[in-house]
């Protein structure tokens, strides 16, 4: 089933050559209530995380409206005002709507506490109205970090080194978000900070659900809401770009792991290690820390060659990954009157 977008925003295009999409004045015409999906873009290129979203959005059989929303306490310069003014709301425009689901972002701050975020405050208001206007909301990278530290006081750790790559995960437990997932589960880090889940403060339950070597706990779940420490809605020059970037300003940073084809074969590709033990026990690792003494970006020397092209290994999972929340988190759970 499709994504439905505005016909004139820039991903409908570039969706449309791959994915089902619609255009609004289509879906109006048929009998079906689309799921309601709040996406709170938090990044700096947002047309670029539009299209890595909604692209994984559109592979799911259900139909999905999509609302963007910006935050109004600060406009970063990536972006086209022009843009923003005409596909995305604030927390004004929408605080008395409720939604069936919402995808918070990641942002590249993990380094500033979070109370020195120029939006922090907002942000806080937005995560408190969603466990009461959105049946389930997705946390992504740093938003997951947010999400955790707002509602169960897990605290960030910076890493020794930025945890950069494509790394394997293995499934913890038995939970209906796994349906369909292989026993390792690929995904992609591009972060500076990792968790202390042994900082845990609220008493609700916080189930982990996926957990590698050196990503650590890289998915959990609470009653409502699910924090996935990675990205992966990444496409596949994504990580490619950041490292190019970084080498650009000279920042010192390996190549991502486990990501370029010369990487792909006895690179440190694997990732396992989860054990069994749930996200409530107060010896849980610094998540992100690294265990098998290669450091969180080691890398291998085969891919410091910039002109070695990645390989995608990862989408599948998080076709999967996406299709479960929006299928057993979002459209089982909401009620098909949002106003009730």
């Amino acid at each position: 089933m499709p994504v439905i977008i505005p016909k004139d925003i820039p991903a409908f295009n570039a969706l449309e050559k791959s994915v089902f999409v619609m255009d609004t004045k289509r879906a109006f015409l048929q009998d079906i209530r689309p799921l309601e999906i709040l996406l709170i873009n938090l990044m700096p290129t947002k047309i670029e995380t539009e299209n890595q979203i909604l692209s994984l959005l559109a592979n799911s059989p259900l139909q999905v409206t999509i609302t963007l929303l910006a935050t109004q306490s600060y406009v970063g310069k990536n972006t086209p005002q022009t843009h923003l003014d005409r596909f995305y709301k604030y927390f004004d425009q929408i605080k008395n709507k409720r939604f069936d689901g919402a995808i918070v972002t990641g942002a590249p701050i993990e380094l500033m506490k979070f109370e020195e975020v120029q939006y922090w405050d907002e942000l806080r208001e937005i995560m408190d109205f969603l466990r009461s206007h959105a049946t389930s909301t997705l946390y992504l990278c740093w938003g997951a970090m947010a999400g955790l530290y707002h509602f169960h006081g897990i605290q960030k750790v910076a890493l020794e080194r930025k945890l950069f790559g494509v790394f394997e995960h293995s499934i913890v437990g038995d939970d209906v978000l796994l349906s369909g997932l292989n026993d390792i589960v690929k995904m992609p880090h591009s972060r500076h900070s990792g968790i202390d889940l042994g900082t845990k403060t609220s008493k609700s339950e916080l189930k982990i659900l996926l957990q590698g070597a050196q990503s650590g706990a890289s998915m959990l779940k609470d009653k409502q809401d699910i924090f996935i420490l990675g990205h992966p809605e990444y496409a596949l020059y994504t990580l490619d770009e950041e490292y190019k970037r970084d080498k650009q300003k000279g920042l010192e940073i390996s190549a991502p792991q486990n990501y370029y084809k010369a990487d792909s074969k006895g690179a440190g590709a694997n990732d396992k290690g989860a054990n069994s033990e749930g996200a409530d026990n107060k010896g849980a690792r610094v998540n992100g820390a690294g265990t098998n003494g290669e450091g969180a970006n080691g890398g291998s020397a085969n891919a410091e060659s910039t002109n070695s092209k990645p390989l995608m290994t990862w989408r599948s999972d998080a076709s999967v990954i996406f299709g479960n929340w929006l299928n057993f988190s979002v459209y089982q759970d909401t009620p098909f009157d949002l106003s009730c």
